[in-house]
């Protein structure tokens, strides 16, 4: 009997050794990849009195009579909604409002950067806040002439907040608004 219990004891760790070389590792959690083309960009000529260049894979839904708008972009799951007022001696409650929005996913937010815009020319004069960090929107904006109009936007995804995964949609459609931004006229 210590014969049969001496090579099974030998044949088991044999066994052992050879079918335990392979170890067996978690994989990592993965993120979306995403390949985007160079965009091509159309003009916009809104009913709302105002005008802007658009990109051509995003699709543009408007709402005329109460002027608020959306820009979707179906293949990233995220809409890009705009929304227009008459400025009527209220430019500063706006202007509040409008720098009171990025504020609202501070809690989220690793920080806001902001870019300002002006062009005296065409009298478009905003601010573009990117929101960094797990925040619901990542971009908002607003622009005015400062008198008598004034637009708002903020982007948000379809799906739970996850700066690393969203980033690079997220850089490419601020690309976008910032094509918007610098295209914008007033009619």
């Amino acid at each position: 009997m210590s014969f049969f219990y001496r090579y099974s004891f030998l044949f088991g760790i044999i066994s052992l050794s050879v079918c335990c070389n392979d170890i067996k590792m978690p994989k990592p959690k993965g993120y979306l990849s995403l390949d985007f083309s160079k965009p091509e960009y159309y003009k916009i000529n809104e009913p709302c009195g105002y005008s802007f260049e658009m990109n051509k894979k995003a699709l543009w839904e408007s709402q005329i009579k109460k002027c608020w708008n959306s820009i979707r972009y179906p293949d990233m799951k995220a809409t890009l909604y705009i929304s227009y007022v008459k400025v009527n001696n209220n430019i500063d409650s706006l202007l509040n409002d409008a720098y009171q929005m990025p504020s609202k996913h501070i809690n989220k937010a690793i920080e806001i950067p902001e870019k300002v815009f002006s062009n005296s020319n065409k009298k478009v004069f905003g601010t573009l806040f990117r929101v960094v960090g797990n925040a619901a929107s990542q971009l908002q904006f607003f622009l005015t002439d400062s008198t008598d109009n004034f637009l708002v936007g903020s982007l948000y995804f379809y799906s739970r907040p996850n700066y690393d995964s969203i980033m690079p949609a997220a850089r490419y459609i601020e690309e976008d608004v910032i094509r918007l931004i610098e295209s914008f006229e007033w009619r």
